[in-house]
């Protein structure tokens, strides 16, 4: 979601100085009122940024050693890299935001480098911001599955079908994933879950020394932030969830890829209409004259590049179809994508032209970071299995909706998935205090409107939804508007929440 698999794997900012703070367990003491679970030292530093990039200053990192079972708080502990921003108005302070990352595969130390200065600057210093970096990313503990460069590309990773829709190759591909996961993944990769990460998010609210925070999370974060709001309910204040897929237990995961068939549909209008626009021309970048022509332009190309695909930029991985399709896919996300995926139709559309693909195609995924990507999807509740109509599924899914061919239906390696999930997936209810906040955009390519409904509906009084009527993911302070950005901020600076759901004109 964040796009379950996108690939947001960039180098974590502050890996150096969360490195730097792994040498030793710190001294612990126990927390009230919580067991035996240790609460541990944070031995906070100036984050060391690589070189070429910048962060807010004042920020720091930090490791948070964390029970490798939380269920069993006294064994193996395993690191987690937390980070902080303090308000810069300590007078307007009222407590601590988390700032909780999508994905899965985000790293909230790296989204804090991003975000902080303008959240700092919009909250007007009332909260210390954190985040952390969940299992499996950046600067925290990982784990590697063995799995082959050849299936490590975001266009493998993904269960694209072949170009006819079969689904034998992605079932083959699925099943060797799923088995070097079970071989050599272990009892870190099997942690890899929702649940562990709201515990996480809690044993650090705890090192904080806070009796409650508030949370703001994005994507595959929102649900996090459900999921920690629901489990932990003494320990929040206020809640922002913010582009959110469909919460139902029995399908989490597994519903918000199927529900991007119709998220892609919805948004591509929006991409049309920019790639049609005669403002276009001056650029370089119109694809046509009318926007109800782009659609059948793109799938007449990703059609022949099925059938013949094309040399890159990038020596030994050509552009097919499916790299097309995925393109797409991740432009979708922000306007701000546009132009390029725009250049990219030109250039493939062009025999003289030597397609430049963007970094999310051109390179290989590191084993950890594709072991995560697969794992934290599949450890939080059962697929159906690889004999239950996968293929039935995507044919019919690619009638429909033609710019996902499939993909989204396909079957995983979660389908081949050797352990059973260790809990049962948490189901969100609207029992509990009305402190959430939703906001959410009309044509959301990752999770749909309609998928933010049914959590809507399942919250009940306890949430309000402002919907921004325009597209894209990730709303506040990225895609969104003035409208919604002030609804959430006076959300979590005075605790006022409209009376209805409101909508926020683009």
């Amino acid at each position: 979601m964040t796009n379950w698999m996108r690939r947001t794997l960039i180098p974590t900012l502050c890996a150096t100085a969360v490195a730097a703070t792994m040498t030793a367990t710190p001294p612990v003491a126990l927390a009230a009122g919580a067991g035996s679970t240790p609460v541990p030292h944070l031995d906070w530093q100036p984050c060391a940024l690589p070189p070429g990039t910048t962060g807010p200053a004042g920020q720091e990192c930090a490791t948070l050693p964390v029970p490798l079972d939380h269920l069993r708080p006294g064994g193996r502990t395993v690191p987690v890299a937390v980070t902080r921003l303090r308000s810069d108005r300590p007078e307007n302070r009222r407590g601590t935001l988390v700032v909780i990352p999508g994905g899965p595969g985000s790293s909230g130390v790296q989204r804090l480098a991003q975000k902080g200065a303008v959240l700092q600057e919009e909250l007007k210093g009332a909260y210390d911001l954190v985040s952390l970096d969940p299992r499996g990313v950046g600067g925290s503990v990982k784990a590697r599955c063995g799995i082959p460069a050849a299936d490590r590309r975001l266009v493998t990773l993904r269960s694209w079908p072949t170009p006819g829709g079969g689904t034998a190759e992605s079932a083959e591909r699925s099943r060797r994933t799923a088995e070097s996961c079970a071989a050599n993944g272990g009892a870190v990769l099997r942690s890899f879950t929702t649940r562990n990460e709201a515990r996480d998010i809690d044993l650090f609210r705890q090192a904080l020394g806070e009796r409650e925070v508030s949370v703001w999370g994005t994507s595959y974060g929102a649900y996090v932030a459900a999921v920690y709001d629901r489990t932990h309910p003494g320990s929040v204040d206020r809640v922002v969830l913010d582009s959110t897929g469909d919460p139902d237990p029995s399908r989490v995961a597994r519903g918000w890829l199927e529900n991007m068939s119709r998220g892609a549909a919805d948004r591509f209008a929006d991409f049309a209409a920019w790639s049609a626009d005669p403002a276009r021309e001056a650029e370089g970048l119109r694809l046509a004259a009318r926007a109800e022509d782009v659609e059948p332009l793109f799938l007449a190309l990703a059609g022949e590049l099925d059938g013949a695909p094309r040399d890159s930029g990038t020596p030994g991985v050509p552009l097919t179809g499916n790299g097309l399709r995925q393109a797409l896919q991740n432009a979708l996300y922000s306007d701000r994508s546009f132009p390029g995926m725009a250049r990219l139709i030109l250039e493939a559309g062009d025999p003289q032209a030597l397609p430049s693909l963007p970094p999310d195609l051109a390179q290989v995924i590191p084993d950890e970071d594709a072991s995560l990507m697969v794992s934290a999807i599949c450890n939080d509740v059962r697929w159906p299995a690889p004999g239950s109509g996968y293929a039935r599924r995507v044919a019919a899914d690619r009638a429909r909706y033609p710019l996902t061919a499939g993909m989204p239906v396909n079957v995983t390696p979660c389908a081949f998935w050797k352990d059973a999930p260790a809990e049962e997936p948490t189901r969100i209810t609207d029992e509990g205090p009305s402190d959430i906040l939703m906001v959410q955009s009309l044509r959301d390519p990752a999770t749909p409107y309609a998928g933010a409904l049914k959590m809507r509906a399942a919250l009940g009084d306890r949430a309000r939804m402002v919907t921004v009527g325009q597209g894209g993911h990730g709303m506040y302070l990225g895609n969104g508007n003035e409208c919604g950005d002030r609804a959430v901020t006076r959300f979590l600076t005075t605790g006022h929440r409209p009376a209805r759901d409101t909508h926020c004109a683009n």
